[in-house]
């Protein structure tokens, strides 16, 4: 092996480095749904009753799975240790784009803290498009420097399924990949299913008059109401998820949802409580029924995740190769 294949193995491992810490961390703010304390009720006025909360949550979730798309605005925030690690960062993260659901699409930016802060290479900003299963991440100009000038990482889901040579496997592998799109519609789904889901009362977001919205579900509800999980795993690993959640000391999820006089949602938080603090996501939605289409970028822009893992796979057994003949 050459000198010069020797260092771009070590700036391609910073890269996917790099990559992997960002994947992750996108993955865990768009899978997750937290209430920042802003825009209290303007008026809590005759709150509902449970029939009529079920009526007004249903509706919404009828017209928002009809618009199949929308604009998102979303600020997560993230304790640090454990829970931080396992989100791929502490910290901060804003994002905002478009996204539509059924089927999957997305064009979205993220920056933050939480970005870099498990690794200073990791790019500060992040574009991230999704189109057809494969999604594509801007690396930025740092990451192009050890990937002969490509700076968009992308990753076909598709790809890694054939790849595994075991659905199950491949399912578990992009799973947290695979429901990213955070379909609203799905979340007011689960919402309904909230044994103290409970109107608060009237509330003004970024002027718009609307009614709020709060139900809990513990991490069994959840797991429950979650269609994706039971298609992703079997009930003994889902009851095995569960014991690890439950040792985190993750007790449940706190939704908020303020719905407009047209029946959409407007904004929606969940908390995800743990001993450690609580991670918080603020999303606002706007523009429903907004176009989302996405272009790929260029082939000669793009690096592969997969093929480029294997081409440092062969880089590591070619090093142990020359490093055993060197012996001798």
């Amino acid at each position: 092996m050459t000198v010069g294949a020797v260092r771009g193995g070590k700036g391609r491992r910073r890269a996917v480095s790099a990559v992997l810490g960002s994947v992750l961390l996108c993955t865990g703010a768009v899978a997750c749904g937290g209430s920042d304390g802003s825009d209290k009720s303007a008026d809590e006025g005759k709150t509902q009753s449970r029939s009529q909360v079920t009526e007004v949550i249903t509706a919404a979730y009828k017209k928002t799975s009809a618009a199949k798309s929308a604009k998102v605005r979303m600020t997560m925030s993230t304790p640090p240790g454990k829970m931080g690690k396992a989100m791929g960062g502490a910290g901060e993260m804003k994002m905002s784009g478009v996204m539509g659901w059924d089927p999957t699409v997305m064009d979205v930016t993220m920056t933050g803290s939480a970005l870099t802060e498990s690794d200073p290479d990791a790019p500060d900003k992040v574009r991230m498009l999704w189109s057809d299963n494969v999604m594509y991440m801007d690396m930025g100009a740092k990451a192009a420097k050890d990937m002969d000038g490509k700076r968009w990482m992308k990753m076909d889901l598709n790809s890694i399924a054939k790849q595994a040579g075991d659905e199950k496997l491949a399912q578990q592998m992009t799973g947290g990949l695979d429901s990213m799109n955070q379909d609203p519609a799905q979340q007011l789904a689960m919402l309904l299913d909230s044994p103290n889901l409970k109107h608060l009362g009237s509330a003004k977001v970024d002027g718009v008059q609307t009614q709020r919205y709060k139900g809990r579900l513990s991490v069994k509800e959840m797991m429950e109401s979650n269609d994706g999980l039971k298609g992703m795993l079997s009930k003994s690993e889902r009851e095995q998820l569960f014991k690890n959640i439950e040792k985190s000391g993750i007790k449940g999820y706190d939704t908020e949802v303020w719905v407009n006089e047209d029946d959409y949602p407007v904004r929606m938080d969940i908390d995800i409580k743990s001993p450690e603090g609580t991670v918080k996501t603020s999303q606002t939605f706007s523009d429903y029924g907004t176009a989302a289409k996405v272009t790929p970028p260029p082939a000669g822009q793009t690096f592969d995740l997969m093929k480029m893992f294997q081409e440092l796979g062969k880089m590591g057994q070619e090093g142990s190769a020359e490093g055993s003949d060197s012996a001798f």
